[in-house]
């Protein structure tokens, strides 16, 4: 029982920094795709803003899932790091090599290294994303198993490009939604519009590749994709696509706030629906709840210390949300708004 409440911590924890961590990426997305030092000024300039205050505390969350991985389930832990070290070391490199960027970008003089540093920041939060779900991917798919080597057929497969496509989707789909909501409260009425056209072509990324992981994928994660298509994994899939639809409708509409809500909606639906479809594995088919758990007495103050979290640091970031949320910790500038 003490396994099974620290598996369930560990996957809201994943599902936080997915939907947090998202944001940050996507708005990462739509920075390589804005175009030239001219043309791509403005929407940089809101990105800018946007993550500032937020960026680095959204790492909070992937902090805590290693803290619980490794104590709480050593045996997954020791599984996942060595048979998928590469992509886990991708996406290290990009997370580091995308702070640098993002923080070296704005205080740099020359044009010419703040358009290295923009670039290296860009294209970093592509490429991590999409290490993170092809790692994903290659848990879903059983491919590893306790005692499994480092090699690419572990992660370079069907089922783990998906996951890196559908990760790279899903965070471009969250920025753009938040991107869309924060012009509109900094009065960037331009790029509102900008952005709304870029949350609606995100709807249809995470549409379109995860109707195509889950119509292809079946032979390569049969016990996932028979989750994610019976029982509570299909109610919360079906979810996740009502919420996708009701994002779409509302960020053309005056409560485009509520976007926000209906688009981390879709995210957390998404990987609950994936904790559920894989249960009571780990890792499908070889490795369960209770076989991966460490001894109980490391799991019984992981409750404990997830509990004291919840109340003294979870109000903290609640705050810290709503600050940012309502324009209040990073306001833009006449000159960043003007057309």
């Amino acid at each position: 029982m003490t396994a099974t409440v620290v598996a369930w911590i560990l996957l809201i924890a994943v599902a936080a920094y997915a939907c947090g961590g998202g944001v940050d990426y996507g708005a990462g997305f739509w920075d390589l795709l804005a175009g030239g030092a001219e043309r791509g000024s403005r929407p940089r300039r809101l990105i800018d803003h946007a993550m500032a205050p937020v960026w680095e505390v959204n790492n909070v969350w992937l902090i805590f899932v290693l803290v619980v991985m490794w104590t709480g389930f050593p045996v997954f832990f020791q599984t996942v790091f060595t048979a998928l070290w590469l992509p886990l070391a991708l996406a290290a490199v990009g997370m580091v090599l995308r702070g640098a960027g993002f923080g070296l970008r704005k205080p740099s003089r020359r044009l010419a290294a703040r358009r290295v540093y923009g670039a290296v920041f860009a294209i970093a939060s592509l490429v991590t994303p999409f290490f993170f779900g092809a790692a994903v991917g290659a848990v879903a798919s059983g491919r590893i198993a306790p005692g499994t080597t480092a090699s690419a057929d572990a992660w370079a497969n069907t089922t783990s490009i998906l996951a890196g496509l559908f990760a790279v989707a899903a965070t471009a789909f969250l920025g753009a939604v938040f991107l869309t909501v924060d012009a509109r409260r900094f009065g960037a009425d331009d790029l509102v519009g900008y952005f709304r056209l870029r949350a609606w072509i995100g709807c249809a990324m995470v549409s379109a590749v995860g109707v195509i992981g889950l119509s292809v994928t079946d032979p390569h994660a049969s016990y996932v994709h028979h989750g994610l298509t019976h029982g509570i994994g299909l109610v919360l899939v079906l979810a996740a696509v009502a919420a996708l639809a009701v994002t779409a409708i509302l960020v053309a509409g005056p409560a485009a706030g509520w976007t926000r809500y209906s688009a981390v909606a879709v995210v957390a639906l998404t990987v609950a629906a994936w904790g559920f479809a894989q249960r009571p594995y780990l890792v499908p088919t070889s490795l369960t709840v209770q076989q991966g758990a460490g001894a109980s007495a490391p799991l019984q103050w992981m409750i404990i210390v997830a509990a004291v979290a919840l109340v003294f640091i979870g109000p903290a970031l609640v705050v810290l949300y709503r600050l940012d949320t309502h324009g209040v910790l990073e306001p833009l500038t006449d000159q960043d708004t003007e057309t």
